[in-house]
């Protein structure tokens, strides 16, 4: 069980006190996550150029936000900037003393965040021949969507998407984004929570594994709004004021999962 804490941005320029609420809101969420995972925590922010920053430490959400290197993370939030990815990570492979077990992951040209637990991929790294820089299990999620190049696909993009995460077996709720489409934010739900809304005023697009921080953040107006399991969903910044919290396009997903699993 880990924590996802999420925000898609359209990119624009906006006052400074917004874009501090911007921070203060993520850092909640991250620190709401929290109790889902203490073992480590990270943070990425990642421009519409493609361009990122990444801090991760083998500590609690509530150390890392005091950190130096996370503030520095987050003042790079500006005009440019179109998703923030955070996750608090329970380990269920790969020590978290080893910092690239920890999330955010740099998989290729994907950066993404990871609840859950895959089963094959000792055998996929393996059968498939993909590098592998760490020992985490999520590390297999976003390498297989690193085969699916954006530019690459001839309008296919979901369809080579849907065939690599199909080689799954497990379940999991991500985030993430490949910085080749760094706009696009892609969430695969199974059996795992992944909660978002829409916040018009902000302009931006929030998720969580915890509905709650969601309902505590933004009023009693927020009602549940879960996603789909057993679908990928893809997000666009650019295209927020005009979807809100709608995807820009959606596609099942049909990985094996053990029928003994317990779903948190």
């Amino acid at each position: 069980m880990c924590g996802l804490a999420g925000t898609l941005l359209y990119p624009q320029p906006r006052p400074a006190e917004t874009w501090q609420r911007l921070r203060e809101t993520f850092t909640a969420n991250l620190l709401a996550n929290e109790e889902r995972g203490r073992e480590a925590a990270g943070v990425a922010v990642i421009q519409r150029t493609g361009d990122y920053a990444l801090f991760k430490q083998p500590a609690t959400a509530s150390e890392l936000v005091e950190m130096p290197g996370y503030r520095e993370t987050l003042a790079r939030l500006n005009e440019e900037t179109v998703a923030v990815l955070g996750h608090t990570r329970m380990p269920t492979k790969g020590s978290r003393w080893h910092n690239a077990n920890n999330h955010p992951v740099v998989a290729g040209h994907v950066i993404g965040i990871h609840n859950g637990v895959i089963d094959n991929d000792d055998l996929l790294f393996e059968s498939l021949k993909l590098p592998r820089t760490a020992e985490v299990d999520s590390e297999i999620i976003f390498r297989l969507q690193d085969l699916a190049d954006p530019s690459q696909t001839n309008g296919n993009y979901n369809t080579c998407l849907q065939q690599r995460i199909d080689q799954l077996t497990g379940r999991f709720a991500t985030l993430s984004t490949d910085v080749r489409k760094p706009t696009q934010l892609l969430a695969l739900k199974y059996l795992r929570p992944l909660c978002l809304h829409y916040e018009p005023g902000l302009q931006a697009l929030f998720f969580s594994s915890r509905y709650i921080f969601l309902r505590r953040a933004f009023g009693r107006s927020v009602i549940t709004e879960a996603l789909d399991t057993g679908f990928g969903f893809c997000f666009d910044a650019l295209r927020l004021p005009e979807l809100g919290s709608e995807p820009a396009a959606s596609f099942p997903i049909n990985p094996i999962s053990c029928e003994t699993c317990v779903i948190r």
